[in-house]
């Protein structure tokens, strides 16, 4: 078994990945999430980690395998701590040797693009032909262009949706917290002070996505496919068709990948 380890700016994905499933290409058995959090310590994941895996009649010493992906540093070390230490491996950390990214990072400075999305575009390309953008909900939402060969040609970073919702109601005083949902209808003319902010976050963020993304399109000048992974990708699929497929484990795909090719080049 392979643990695939996902750290982002919210939360830490754990994946269980049973290598031999599915013809070899593997299979995610378990996947399990917590909130981020660079405080937590090895032992403290390793308690976590243990438990959940009793839950799926596993254990520690079923685990052959540990990959990590993140873009939280002070995370990184705990995170080796629990596979060093209670696993029994040592990790593989996705960017760097022997797992350096499988993909042309085309951009000015390749050492800052994201692991997450780093993942992502090899995982996408693999399952996907042709230039590609991938919309990933995430801390931030982000838009990358893949190219029909297979390489990372650069992206846009907007603020997520619930930090957008954050923010605006930390700024005005008077306004509640709402929680993020697909209206009822397609009316955009409020009539509450909670309907006019739902309109606001979920129909605004609608017409940026599909505004970013047309523009992207223009600027490709080829045909495209748009891909979305991450937790509000199905919310916003039911309002618009603006994805033609959704990957919900996009990253830990990618993170397979990078694993099983390792494998592969040792």
């Amino acid at each position: 078994m392979l643990l695939a380890i996902d750290a982002g700016n919210t939360n830490i994905v754990f994946a269980l990945v049973d290598l031999a499933a599915d013809g070899g290409r593997g299979a995610i058995r378990a996947r399990w999430r917590m909130a981020t959090d660079a405080r937590h310590t090895g032992d403290e994941y390793a308690v976590w980690v243990n438990q959940l895996l009793a839950l799926e009649g596993l254990a520690m010493a079923d685990i052959t395998a540990v990959i990590i992906s993140t873009v939280v540093p002070r995370a990184l070390h705990n995170l080796t701590v629990l596979a060093s230490k209670y696993i029994g491996v040592e990790p593989l950390i996705a960017g760097r040797p022997p797992v350096e990214w499988s993909v042309t990072l085309d951009v000015p400075m390749p050492e800052t693009v994201g692991a997450d999305r780093a993942a992502n575009a090899i995982a996408a390309h693999a399952a996907f032909e042709g230039d590609l953008i991938i919309i990933d909900f995430g801390t931030a939402t982000t838009f990358d262009h893949i190219d029909y060969s297979g390489a990372y040609k650069g992206g846009i970073i907007a603020p997520g949706i619930n930090l957008s919702l954050d923010a605006l109601v930390s700024a005005a005083a008077r306004l509640p917290r709402i929680a993020v949902m697909a209206p009822v209808n397609a009316d955009v003319i409020g009539r509450t002070t909670e309907d006019q902010m739902l309109i606001g976050v979920f129909w605004g963020y609608v017409a940026m996505m599909e505004g970013l993304v047309a523009r992207m399109r223009r600027e490709i000048g080829r045909p495209v496919t748009v891909i979305a992974t991450g937790g509000l990708a199905i919310l916003f699929d039911e309002k618009t068709d603006l994805f033609d497929a959704i990957v919900p484990d996009l990253t830990i795909n990618g993170l397979v990948i990078l694993y099983q090719r390792s494998q592969m080049s040792a």
